[in-house]
């Protein structure tokens, strides 16, 4: 087993000019890194929300494993291949009779297990079971496989990502946020060993609100009435985070924000 290990964290993939910039850039990061997985969120990878298992089969080809969030629901035949794809990952703090899993244990050919697990916040979205309380069920099943663990907590509050990352500190490998696009600039190693990162941002058009075209976001506010959404096709935006893990013990061993933004277009 390699004293060290080393992945990388893609941010929220927003349709397809998001897609498309994955398959253009990280190659590039693989290249520098030679990680040994990488994960991603998918949740908006279909027109901007939602996923599809043709979108799916994509992505796969590209990374080891898919996380997501509320917007996985958003395209309904996305939902039974969650059912069928065991590395495409919804929070698991959604009702069980929910099709697919929240978690994922990843093999690798040097004796390392790395598990990935997927939760959702609760301030300022739906009110689904507490993600404090799951992450406690899940990571203590989870530990029983691999102290290597890594969480992709889908949430709104900053203070809620946060307050997370301090509760599961030391028992887990990495707390990185998802949900609001935007990465912070809060990357550090917490006193028992977590990495994290309050949010990675996101894989799309960089000349973009949060991944939309900017005049359909503008008129959503200036209106007050619903917009057609639709993916920001201009600019290449690609956030994301490397980590070092000590796969014997879990502890991470370092964290780096790596962001690239060019001019660009389909």
């Amino acid at each position: 087993m390699p004293a060290e290990l080393g992945f990388l964290f893609i941010g929220d993939i927003i349709g397809r000019p998001g897609r498309q910039a994955l398959k253009k850039k990280l190659p590039v990061l693989v290249e520098k890194y030679a990680p040994a997985f990488v994960a991603a969120n998918a949740e908006n990878a279909a027109g901007g929300a939602g996923i599809t298992e043709e979108i799916g089969r994509e992505l796969l080809a590209l990374v080891d494993v898919l996380t997501s969030g509320n917007h996985v629901w958003d395209k309904k035949e996305g939902i039974s291949y969650l059912d069928r794809e065991p590395r495409l990952l919804r929070p698991a703090n959604y009702p069980p009779r929910n099709p697919g899993k929240g978690a994922y244990v990843l093999e690798g050919k040097e004796g390392w297990k790395a598990a990935i697990l997927n939760l959702q916040g609760r301030v300022f979205m739906e009110p689904l079971d507490c993600p404090f309380r799951a992450a406690d069920e899940e990571v203590e099943k989870l530990r029983a496989v691999t102290p290597l663990i890594i969480v992709d907590f889908h949430a709104e509050a900053t203070s809620e990502k946060q307050a997370l990352g301090w509760y599961l500190d030391g028992r887990v490998s990495a707390v990185i946020g998802t949900h609001t696009h935007v990465p912070t600039a809060d990357e550090r190693i917490l006193p028992g060993g977590t990495a994290y990162i309050t949010d990675v941002g996101m894989v799309g058009g960089r000349d973009s609100v949060i991944g939309i075209q900017r005049e359909q976001a503008l008129a959503r506010f200036l209106t007050a009435r619903p917009q057609r959404f639709e993916p920001e096709k201009s600019g290449i935006f690609f956030s994301a985070v490397y980590i070092e893990v000590d796969p014997q013990t879990g502890r991470a061993l370092s964290i780096r924000r790596e962001m690239v933004t060019e001019e660009w277009s389909e």
